[in-house]
């Protein structure tokens, strides 16, 4: 594998976890130690702006993409505009989290989807007809349980005052993602 493919992906993993063994550098300046994901990410336990920033930026590329299938793969009126709105608000929060890092002097990476989040998508691409609202909707509700644990979680006890008051913020409109999920019909 090359050191292109290797290099992002250890920097990602250091965002989202603390490692389990103390991490020491090398003469070669790489990375050794214990940090592998043994489980889904605690997303609440993001308290630093980099990991903030890091899974913020997942759970609204899993919800911008997850709901652009929607839109292709949907046949139920209600649940493709749910998309639509996913769309627009998930890219309004990214948006936000972009600003308030910038106010802070803080850089964003491109986002990339966490391995759980690369899971639940590939089961809503390879969805059938008759199964696909289904399963879409029951990872929007994963999705969003997530993203207001994280969210709260930071706007409690981030490290970052401009981040905070971004995640307060999106903390009420995940809420109000969560209640319109819980109106969403069941076929």
């Amino acid at each position: 594998m090359s050191l292109t493919l290797i290099a992002p992906a250890l920097a990602l993993t250091a965002c989202q976890q603390q490692p389990a063994e103390p991490v020491a550098s090398n003469e070669m300046g790489t990375m050794t130690g214990s940090n592998s994901m043994t489980g889904p990410v605690d997303p609440g336990a993001a308290t630093d702006a980099a990991g903030y920033i890091a899974k913020a930026g997942a759970g609204d590329l899993f919800e911008i993409e997850s709901s652009q299938v929607a839109l292709d793969k949907s046949k139920n009126q209600k649940v493709r505009e749910f998309a639509r709105m996913m769309i627009d608000q998930h890219r309004k929060s990214t948006a936000r989290v972009k600003a308030a890092a910038g106010e802070a002097g803080l850089a964003v990476p491109p986002p990339q989807l966490m391995p759980d989040q690369k899971m639940m998508l590939e089961e809503i691409k390879a969805a059938d007809a008759d199964a696909f609202d289904d399963i879409y909707l029951k990872h929007q509700k994963t999705a969003h349980d997530a993203a207001l644990a994280l969210h709260e979680g930071y706007a409690e006890s981030g490290d970052t005052p401009a981040l905070r008051q971004a995640a307060a913020e999106i903390a009420q409109v995940v809420r109000q993602h969560i209640a319109h999920l819980a109106d969403m019909p069941a076929s």
